[in-house]
């Protein structure tokens, strides 16, 4: 199996509030990205770099979650979960899975998207003897997250939360990726709330430990609100994004699920991706840049642009929807309009009259 010793701990314990209303009906490790639960490319992502053992860190819908994800096995891991009874913060979610954890533990934020080389990430934690390390990536405006300084050694030299203009000095910010050696999940007190990024790392610096920056040139996004998590279904639809999952039936650019029905007449323009029994009338148009969930519906002369459908969606006929997102089974009028930017609750519906803002 895969690199011994090292355990990976996915941190997913918040509810996803950045993400409403998508995540009232959904928690946000498993919201799609191309019709596949996000937390699948989490895993694979640490499965390409031998890292097969993985604890999630969870306390809202676990029910839901464990549904979609089971044990892991469908993406060649071994996943477990280790449950809140109350949400612990991002150290205290570390803490309460210490007891599934080998000597190293590799930590993901539960929101990030990313190809990082972990691979390499691993191997700059071991040849420098680094108890702690944490993944860097540059951005071009640092102003919005912690900014994270380095001494020319690489060690880690303070952290700055959400800086004013005066005080930005580089632009590598913390990414949610750390290498942690698990002795150092004993500095954090089990069953009280703690931050990782506010507590835990702050008094590593303060007390020494051994604790360096890995800046990594690769994809990273965080998707934790609807604008940002439309883009990463954008940037794998493009290519952007290096992984091994991929939407089924995918080819030159469009991918049809078993089932669909594609009326003569319809359009797809690619990159598309079209889940299972959906069905495009004649005369509607779906792309480019459109995900459609599972059973979804497009009536004639209808036209979905740069948009993200979840299952079960209705599209009446000539209706318009451009760069938004449609949460699963709502139901959008004939001739309605919905504009850029919308987020759409599941079993909503959108009126034909009104234009929705």
């Amino acid at each position: 199996m895969g690199a011994a010793g090292v355990t990976a701990v996915i941190l997913a314990g918040g509810q996803g509030t950045r993400l409403r209303p998508l995540t009232l009906s959904r928690p946000k490790p498993i919201v799609p990205l191309l019709n596949v639960p996000f937390l699948a490319y989490q895993l694979d992502l640490l499965r390409r770099h031998g890292v097969d053992d993985v604890v999630l860190s969870c306390s809202y819908m676990v029910d839901d979650v464990r549904g979609a994800m089971g044990d892991g096995r469908a993406w060649g891991v071994r996943l477990r979960y280790a449950v809140e009874d109350q949400p612990l913060g991002t150290a205290g979610g570390v803490r309460n899975a210490a007891d599934l954890v080998s000597e190293r533990v590799i930590v993901l934020n539960g929101d990030v998207l990313t190809d990082a080389d972990l691979s390499a990430m691993q191997r700059f934690h071991a040849e420098r003897g680094a108890a702690a390390t944490i993944y860097l990536t540059r951005v071009p405006d640092p102003r919005a997250f912690g900014l994270v300084d380095l001494l020319p050694s690489g060690h880690v030299h303070r952290f700055l939360e959400k800086p004013g203009p005066d005080q930005i000095t580089t632009d590598t910010i913390n990414a949610g990726v750390y290498i942690l050696d698990r002795t150092l999940l004993e500095r954090i007190p089990p069953g009280r709330a703690m931050s990782i990024e506010r507590e835990f790392f702050p008094g590593l610096l303060a007390d020494g430990i051994r604790f360096y920056g890995w800046v990594g040139e690769h994809y990273w996004l965080d998707i934790g609100n609807a604008e940002k998590y439309r883009q990463g279904q954008l940037d794998l639809l493009s290519g952007r994004v290096r992984t091994g999952v991929q939407p089924d039936g995918w080819r030159d650019g469009i991918a049809l699920g078993d089932g669909a029905v594609i009326e003569p007449g319809a359009q797809i323009q690619p990159p598309a991706v079209v889940g299972p029994t959906c069905r495009l009338a004649a005369d509607s148009r779906v792309g480019p840049h459109v995900v459609l969930g599972a059973g979804c519906s497009v009536a004639a002369r209808a036209v979905v642009e740069g948009s993200v459908l979840w299952d079960g969606v209705q599209v009446g006929e000539g209706a318009v929807l451009r760069d938004c997102i449609v949460a699963s089974g709502a139901s959008i009028a004939p001739r309605a309009q919905v504009r850029p930017g919308a987020v759409v609750a599941a079993g909503a519906v959108v009126a034909g009259a009104p234009v929705l803002s």
